[in-house]
Parts: structure tokens; C-alpha cells; sequence
């Protein structure tokens, strides 16, 4: 059941996470005919906290309020600041007896430092990814995605894919028309495709270094070509098979998912900045097709061209500036 909901107020927290939460469970929407909650603000001592804007936020409701709670709320907060033990006991105990954990961004990491990720798999801002990996090693991080449902814990990706998680947890409970509704109520929408890969800030084109410094420029100025490995070892005067080992040694990955990366950011860049056709844009970045355009994008970046298109590029505005539909 999803009737009693505490959130967290913490120590450097963040205000837009924290209500999130507020919005979507603690607005009482009954006469909408929606579900209300039994809704409350929780702090470790019971107090006043400090959120990182210099606000203060004021609960009566200390830790004990978690014992009846369906579901606690864990807003985004600095990874680094220590909380006390009395409050990852209490969310031990939450869990232990049936309760939901929901973090939103870098509230997992409170969740790890809990104990309550290990054994599962999770997320967080993309940001913060490989930081929740090192730290918590006994859990899998899935830094692309909205957010992860591993029942009892749930946890979002950066900060507005918490809209994104709390609706899902209200469509699995009480359906996709009450979820529907809150969103409207938020102007939101109810469900959105893709992940948050797509947000990831493209990196800046570099300057290759050591041996293969003048075959990377070679390639990113020939990307809609038709390129083979062979062809690359050939550029690179090495046979393919050592090609194949010393690009792994200096660059990380295999060439071929090197150039289908670059590739995808090409098409993210023509995407972003020009009104091209998807099928100029496919040609253009090296994909030959559409098809073959859609299936590395849903791959990569966990959406289709025309969606992240309609994403990041927006309307084009009219003569008179007005934006064109």
C-alpha cells in the first residue's frame, strides 16, 4: 500500500528534490478524486535544517515518524556530508519491515552509506555515477537510465527524473490513470522516453595524443565515410590485429565502438543545431540508414532521433520570432 509517505529533510539538502516529494505526495488532491497521503516532513533530530540554498526548513516530525511510513523520501544532498548512524539504522529498519526507500540524485548515496544498495542494482545523477560505484562496490550502478525499481529500493537519476520516479512508483501501485492525473495536475508528463544518457553534456572534440594522434583526426574528419577496421589499420601502417590491440592499450575501447560513439555524438550535433532530415542526418554522421541511426541512439542513449531532436532543438522561430509549430 502507498498511504503513509515521510520525507527527509537534511543537512545541506536540496530544496528542488525535497519538493518534489511534496508535490507529488503532499498536495491533497481528494477532491480530484486522486488518493491523499498521510504526509510528512522528517529531520534526524526533529528540527530545523539547513538546506544548501541558506534556507531553513522546519519539521516537528524526528526519526520516530518513520515506523509508520509506506514510504520514506531521500532528497538529493551532498554526498559528503555525514549523517548521523540513528538515521541509516532507521532506514535499515524501515526496509526490514516492509517499508520503500526512494532517493532521488545523490540521495543514493545516503542509501549506500545505509547499507541498503549493496546486492542491487541503482542510480543517481549522471554526474555522479562512477563516485557511487567506487564507493559503494557492492552495488551496480546503471548511470543511463530515469530511474531503477529494485522493490523495496527505488532510486532516481538527477534531479527533475524524480518526477519521473515517484509517478512510476504511484502508476505501479495505483495505476497508470491516477499517475495520469498528478502529472497533469504538475504539467508534467506522466512518462518520458529514454534515459538520462541523453542529457549527458556532449565532450568537447580533443586533440588526440600519442601514436594514433593523427589517425583520430583523420577519422573525425572522415566519420561519413565508410570505415572499416581494416581500413583504420591500413591509415595507421599497422596490421589489424595489432591496430586492434595498441588502440584498445591507448584509447580504452575497441575502434569499432570508438566510431560508432563518435558518430553518435555527430548526429547529436547535427540533430541539436540544423533542421536536416534524420536521413541526411544518419548519412552525414556514417550510419548509411535511419534504421541503423535509431538503433545506436536507443542503444546509446536510451531514445529515437526524432524524440532527442524535439528534446534539444525545440521550435524553430518565425520571422517575427515567434516560435513555428
Amino acid at each position: 500500500m502507498l498511504r503513509d509517505v515521510a520525507v527527509l529533510a537534511l543537512d545541506g539538502g536540496h530544496a528542488f528534490e525535497l519538493g518534489v516529494f511534496c508535490e507529488v505526495f503532499g498536495i491533497d488532491r481528494s477532491d480530484d478524486g486522486l488518493p491523499s497521503y498521510d504526509f510528512a516532513v522528517v529531520s534526524a533530530t526533529g528540527g530545523s535544517v539547513r538546506t544548501r540554498h541558506g534556507f531553513r526548513v522546519e519539521t516537528p516530525h524526528g526519526l520516530e515518524r518513520l515506523e509508520s511510513a509506506d514510504l520514506i523520501g531521500v532528497p538529493a544532498s551532498d554526498p559528503d556530508v555525514r549523517h548521523p548512524e540513528e538515521l541509516f539504522a532507521a532506514l535499515r529498519a524501515a526496509v526490514g519491515r516492509g517499508a520503500r526507500v526512494l532517493s532521488i540524485c545523490s540521495g543514493a548515496f545516503l542509501l549506500g552509506e545505509a547499507g541498503l544498495l549493496d546486492g542491487r542494482r541503482c542510480t543517481t545523477h549522471w554526474r555522479y555515477g562512477e563516485e557511487l560505484a567506487r564507493r559503494y562496490p557492492k552495488t551496480r550502478v546503471e548511470p543511463g537510465v530515469l530511474y531503477v525499481d529494485e522493490d523495496p529500493v527505488i532510486t532516481g537519476a538527477g534531479t527533475s527524473a524524480g518526477i519521473d520516479t515517484c509517478l512510476h512508483l504511484v502508476r505501479k501501485e495505483q495505476g497508470s490513470a491516477v499517475a495520469g492525473d498528478i502529472a497533469r495536475r504538475m504539467v508534467a508528463p506522466p512518462h518520458r522516453e529514454g534515459g538520462q544518457s541523453q542529457y549527458v553534456r556532449r565532450p568537447d572534440p580533443k586533440p588526440g595524443t600519442g601514436h594514433l594522434a593523427s589517425l583520430l583526426a583523420w577519422l573525425e574528419a572522415n566519420l561519413h565515410e565508410e570505415l572499416t577496421v581494416e581500413g583504420m589499420a591500413r591509415q595507421a601502417n599497422m596490421s589489424t590485429r595489432t591496430f586492434a590491440r595498441h588502440f584498445h592499450r591507448e584509447i580504452g575501447t575497441t575502434p569499432l565502438q570508438w566510431l560508432t560513439g563518435q558518430r553518435v555524438l555527430l548526429a547529436q550535433h547535427h540533430l541539436e543545431s540544423t533542421d536536416e532530415p534524420i536521413a541526411t542526418v544518419a548519412e552525414r554522421a556514417g550510419f548509411g540508414s535511419v534504421a541503423t541511426l535509431r538503433h545506436h541512439f536507443a542503444r546509446r542513449l536510451g531514445t529515437t532521433p526524432h524524440t532527442y531532436r524535439r528534446a534539444f532543438r525545440g521550435p524553430r522561430a518565425g520571422a517575427d520570432g515567434a516560435p513555428r509549430r
